[in-house]
């Protein structure tokens, strides 16, 4: 007996599915795809082979998630996002190449959105509805727009961060530390 929740109308071809993971109707999930545990994936989604999805991820109704798409932990992707793996598609190209593209932990992207091939959305980094990201995005920075561009830097709590001092902030909602060297925001060391 599977730890999994399938509807009955999803197809679920994978072997690789997380015990507590929710697959809604007439969602596909291919042999050769992992998904980790405590997972939700929408009504409509397809998880093509080669495709890899975390523990304790989101994914809305009307996802796909291609082959060499790596979603890490606590990912949280909008509903109608369009995930990609080819710079250059052609119907039937025979020396077509697949192109990664790496989501790192707690990143939320909203609803709409495309998503280019070949870059990395930052931790706990947020995209805004409708955007259209073709460049790396820096981890705990909120973007959005045609082009996606950086609008503010952004706590695991979403809270806007302001770096008073040079390169040192803390969430003036829930305390977390964090340190901005060269435009890249970290979490500082010594948080709890």
């Amino acid at each position: 007996m599977s730890k999994f929740f399938k509807h009955d109308l999803a197809l679920v071809e994978s072997d690789m599915v997380g015990e507590g993971t929710r697959i809604w109707a007439f969602a596909h999930v291919m042999k050769g795809s992992i998904i980790g545990k405590n997972c939700n994936i929408g009504d409509h989604c397809f998880i093509e082979s080669g495709a890899v999805v975390g523990n304790e991820v989101t994914i809305k109704n009307g996802v796909s998630v291609w082959d060499k798409v790596i979603i890490e932990d606590s990912v949280f992707i909008g509903p109608n996002v369009a995930l990609t793996n080819d710079l250059f598609p052609r119907s039937r190209n025979q020396e077509w190449e697949v192109v990664q593209t790496l989501i790192k932990i707690g990143a939320s992207i909203g609803a709409n959105s495309t998503i280019i091939c070949g870059i990395e959305i930052g931790e706990y980094s947020m995209i805004g509805a409708g955007s259209v990201v073709s460049r790396s995005i820096s981890p705990y920075t909120l973007v959005y727009g045609n082009p996606a561009e950086f609008k503010a830097y952004i706590c695991q709590c979403t809270n806007k961060l302001i770096f008073e001092k040079k390169d040192e902030s803390t969430c003036s909602i829930c305390g977390k530390k964090y340190v901005k060297s060269s435009g890249i925001v970290n979490y500082a060391p010594g948080n709890q």
